[in-house]
């Protein structure tokens, strides 16, 4: 009962509570253009993002929980029409990657490669789907995080 009021709280709170919130927010959008681009998070899903969270934050298991909410909060407002869609999510994480340069390097492809395991082999137009996500943050991460430029000109039209 008193961890579950701890996380209520935290969670109402966490744009104030949480150190560094807006980057544990842009990892958290990140995460949830791949488990979002089908419209439902299954649990293979669930458990690769708690996996990718305490990875990430392996020091700080509250930190872990937060990004687990954000994800599953962002997932909700999507799936429900509720003030977020999915392009408006993708345009977010653009125009951040963009002005926060930093947070390119937050982009971790391998991780997210994880997230692409839990798709059903028969789904070749979700596997395909969450490649285009994978190749789209692949390309933001190289502009805006330095890395290989010749990719740039390849993608210039995102």
């Amino acid at each position: 009962m008193v961890i579950n009021l701890k996380r209520l709280i935290r969670r109402m709170f966490r744009e104030f509570l949480v150190h560094h919130y807006s980057s544990l927010e842009y990892r958290a959008k990140i995460l949830t253009l791949m488990v979002s681009s089908d419209g439902e998070m299954n649990e293979c899903e669930k458990q690769k993002i708690k996996e990718i969270a305490f990875e990430v934050y392996k020091d700080d298991p509250d930190r872990a929980e937060v990004l687990i909410d954000t994800v599953v909060e962002f997932h909700h407002k999507i799936v429900n029409n509720n003030g977020l869609n999915y392009e408006h999510l993708i345009l977010q994480v653009a125009k951040e990657t963009k002005e926060v340069k930093r947070f390119a390097q937050k982009i971790d492809i391998d991780l997210l490669k994880r997230l692409h395991e839990c798709i059903d082999d028969e789904d070749e137009e979700e596997r395909i789907f969450q490649k285009r996500i994978i190749e789209f943050l692949q390309y933001l991460k190289e502009k805006y995080g330095g890395g290989n430029h010749a990719m740039v000109s390849l993608y210039s039209k995102w």
